[in-house]
């Protein structure tokens, strides 16, 4: 398939502006109000949720309470945990068929090209809308290899022992407050489970999309590679042009067992009102490769910080973090890892972009445990800034407990100059065609991670974005 047919598919602009303004659409259910025991009790009763479940979710809401707010936090003060819907059901229950989909649901999805884009490139999708799973669907063959690919909620009910061994687990909700937030209101997300030695040949997809303003999406999605089995995930996320502001705290958790490679994808394109937190966090035990690719476009403000304990010996990760903040926006982002185990190895490179007042901000932190023999790690940060008025600042973090290990940093900062845009232009091109063309350059050599539906999405993404008509909301 070559890179023109695959646009053909997904179309030349941001999802933004194809999903439009917020439109109207049937809802079932909304909560609003303040988060209490009762709130979560009715979350998790409307879910006809185990026992331990509710438990869980009810330590995770005293977690929340105790917990401080954390001090780097800056950017949110428009949050009002109290104003926002913490749960909306939207009148669809979780169906096999777009056809079975109501049609002022299904033409968000039609809009950005997934039913598509599932048709010819995916091995599995499932869609969250609001707060819950409308659409769950995998192809056949992968049922017959023994692999799981549901909704989170039904995973609870059909495979409690397998869910209740890895949830919040890898990620527990007394890390921080936003974490604890997360589990007492989790809803919609996907579980999947790669049974041994199985290797999934196409990627499987979630795709989460808040339909409204002042609304709250915390959906969970949970990993489980076994023993010698390989996964791409692709994750992506889009809102249309909201009239007030919307909240996302979403969480992954990826449990790579011994041998398996797991890929893990985000193409993160909220729109202008959205206040973003995603809280992603792998283990990786022996010989087992995690690999992050976090593309981070859109939204007003967000924070992530993909992360990877390296429990077995001989583990592996890379994270390659890509923010664009263009205009007055921050993209607070960055990687954590953990060495805990001989022989171990890390990559982390970043790449940033600042144009039109945006603010790109790197948080890193790599620690090398006492034991961690032989470890290595190696960080990139590299940061393009388009004009005076836009920023970027990096915060690494090096904790070496371990003497024979080792771990180094690199940091590059380059602007844009009068030069290079004169240079450009005189061979024909706009200034914004300019402009895109470098920052294309810019993100070159981390392409060749991305899918190429994905590169092909990232490289339109990025020409609308410096184009007259980008910077929508």
């Amino acid at each position: 398939m070559s890179n023109e047919g695959l646009s053909d598919v997904l179309g030349y602009r941001t999802s933004e502006e194809l999903l439009g303004p917020e439109g109207t659409y049937s809802k079932s259910t909304v909560l609003r109000g303040r988060i209490s025991r009762e709130l979560v009790e009715e979350i998790s009763h409307m879910k006809k949720e185990p026992e331990w479940m509710l438990r869980l979710r009810l330590r995770a809401l005293e977690s929340f309470e105790r917990l401080p707010m954390p001090a780097w936090l800056s950017g949110i003060d428009e949050l009002d945990l109290d104003e926002i819907s913490t749960y909306v059901k939207p009148e669809v229950g979780s169906v096999g068929s777009w056809d079975e989909m109501p049609e002022d649901i299904r033409r968000y999805y039609e809009k950005l090209g997934i039913p598509e884009l599932e048709s010819r490139f995916l091995s599995g999708l499932t869609t969250v809308f609001d707060s819950e799973n409308v659409y769950s669907r995998m192809k056949d063959y992968l049922e017959g290899l023994g692999v799981i690919l549901l909704p989170m909620e039904e995973a609870v009910q059909r495979y409690p022992d397998l869910v209740k061994e890895h949830f919040s687990r890898v990620f527990p909700a007394s890390d921080h407050k936003f974490a604890a937030l997360h589990t007492a209101l989790w809803s919609g997300g996907a579980f999947v489970y790669v049974p041994k030695g199985v290797k999934v040949p196409q990627s499987i997809e979630a795709y989460f999309i808040i339909g409204g303003s002042l609304e709250g999406q915390f959906e969970h999605t949970l990993i489980v590679a076994d023993e010698g089995s390989e996964l791409s995930f692709i994750e992506g996320c889009s809102a249309p042009m909201l009239k007030k502001y919307s909240f996302h705290d979403g969480m992954v958790e990826i449990h790579a067992l011994r041998g398996s490679k797991v890929k893990f994808i985000t193409v993160q394109n909220w729109s202008r009102n959205v206040i973003n937190f995603n809280n992603k966090r792998a283990l990786a035990e022996e010989d087992a490769t995690v690999e992050w690719v976090e593309g981070s476009i859109g939204s007003k403000i967000t924070y992530t910080y993909p992360s990877t304990i390296l429990r077995g010996r001989g583990s592996r990760t890379s994270n390659v973090v890509v923010g664009l903040a263009n205009g007055p926006y921050v993209k607070d982002t960055g990687s954590k890892v953990i060495h805990a185990a001989p022989d171990t190895r890390s990559s982390i490179v970043s790449k940033s972009i600042s144009n039109a007042g945006g603010v790109n901000v790197y948080r890193g932190l790599v620690r090398m445990l006492k034991g961690a023999t032989n470890s290595f790690s190696h960080t990139e940060c590299s940061s393009l800034i388009m004009d005076e008025e836009s920023k970027a600042h990096t915060y690494p973090h090096v904790q070496l407990e371990e003497p024979t290990a080792s771990a180094s940093h690199e940091a590059t900062t380059s602007r844009l100059t009068d030069d290079q845009l004169f240079y450009l232009r005189s061979r024909g091109l706009s200034e914004s065609e300019a402009k895109s063309l470098i920052v294309l350059g810019f993100l070159q050599g981390i392409m060749q991670d991305l899918p190429i539906e994905y590169v092909s999405v990232l490289t339109k993404v990025i020409q609308v974005e410096f184009s007259e008509v980008g910077g929508l909301g």
